[in-house]
């Protein structure tokens, strides 16, 4: 398994879904950053289950233990490791998936990869709970990026099936105050009046015995000049390959996205003009704050894209891999009708990570 990324700043996520424990190792951190310990259990507690009727009623802490890399409360320069203890756990409700794979799940692909032998509870080391570690490593990341003037944030912009309309960042303009205020929610959302809305498709999905997917959008600012490689290791490049580190991540785009492949280059192109202070900026950003794989100075803007969730109640079509048959599947135990609101602090985390990296690897830290 390829459960490790990064260049210079790289994580070593470990664990599966039922395990004693999961956990992370982050080695090239610089030495010497301070990590304050509420704020990290403050990014824990956005993505733990058990807070909201929209999430799963398991209920775990989430509060990592760290094993190493820090001595009161200061980074020492060696790697940190961090472990969270799994606990609530109810391993009997995936006894039959070892032979019925669930459809939209990795149960068939691992049965066949790993000859019979992964961890079925939970989803083992495909399971979105792996993504506590992940936001354990980002809450590092981020705490140090503050001190550089960087700052991360994302809301939830659309779950399927609810009305709510275009409440997007605003790619130019978008206030570090508003991704304070995001990063510190549960269900972050620019419009609060949009959250019922969510809430109430949420809850319709459930009610059927079925599942919604939606979007995170995610602004970083603060990103200098300069910042990321090309070809092979541009800023898209790298956010995009963590991004799609987080289960249930199906599509990314950057910027204007997928909708530049109906503009013309007059409509794309981001006007260039010089600010009052010196500084160069441009009036539009479709770019999404890159081009050429570097950071141009402006808002990084992207948006991901979360499939529903597929463990599901209502009766599916999947095949007895035992007996090489057809049969049906109804999913029991404790799961997500939409796994988007949880989703948000993984997404900034792993921006976090991705950025962090980036400048040790341009030498800008």
């Amino acid at each position: 398994m390829s459960s490790s990324w990064g260049n210079s700043i790289r994580i070593s996520i470990f664990g599966g879904s039922h395990t004693a424990a999961i956990g992370v190792n982050i080695e090239g951190l610089p030495a010497g950053e301070r990590i304050t310990w509420p704020e990290i259990l403050k990014q824990m507690s956005r993505r733990a289950p058990g807070r909201d009727k929209t999430a799963t009623t398991r209920k775990e802490s989430d509060e990592p233990r760290v094993l190493c890399g820090l001595l009161d409360g200061v980074t020492t320069g060696a790697p940190l490791c961090a472990v969270i203890e799994n606990s609530n756990q109810r391993s009997k409700d995936y006894s039959q998936l070892k032979v019925l794979p669930r459809p939209g799940h990795a149960d068939y692909t691992a049965e066949v990869k790993y000859g019979g032998h992964q961890d079925v509870r939970g989803g083992g080391h495909f399971s979105g709970r792996l993504t506590a570690p992940l936001v354990f490593a980002g809450a590092v990341a981020r705490q140090i990026l503050r001190r550089r003037g960087i700052e991360i944030g994302s809301h939830v912009l659309k779950i399927a099936g609810a009305e709510i309309g275009d409440r997007s960042f605003d790619p130019v303009g978008v206030s570090p105050e508003l991704l304070d205020r995001l990063s510190n929610e549960y269900f972050p959302v620019i419009d609060p009046a949009a959250k019922e809305s969510m809430r109430q498709s949420i809850e319709g999905a459930r009610l059927s015995q079925d599942s919604v997917g939606g979007t995170v959008e995610c602004a970083v600012l603060g990103m200098p000049v300069g910042a990321g490689d090309p070809i092979f290791d541009g800023v898209e490049n790298r956010i995009a390959s963590i991004i799609f580190g987080i289960p249930a991540v199906k599509g990314i785009e950057f910027g204007a996205g997928f909708s530049v492949a109906d503009m013309r280059g007059s409509e794309n192109n981001d006007p260039i003009y010089m600010e009052n202070d010196g500084s160069i900026r441009t009036r539009t950003n479709n770019s999404g704050g890159i081009l050429g794989g570097i950071a141009n100075g402006m808002p990084i803007i992207f948006r991901a894209a979360l499939k529903p969730t597929p463990s599901i109640s209502r009766e599916q079509d999947t095949v007895n891999l035992a007996d090489r048959t057809n049969a049906k599947l109804t999913v029991t135990g404790r799961h997500d009708p939409c796994v988007v609101p949880r989703a948000a602090p993984a997404v900034e985390a792993a921006a976090a990570v991705a950025v962090l990296d980036l400048l040790a690897q341009s030498r800008m830290l």
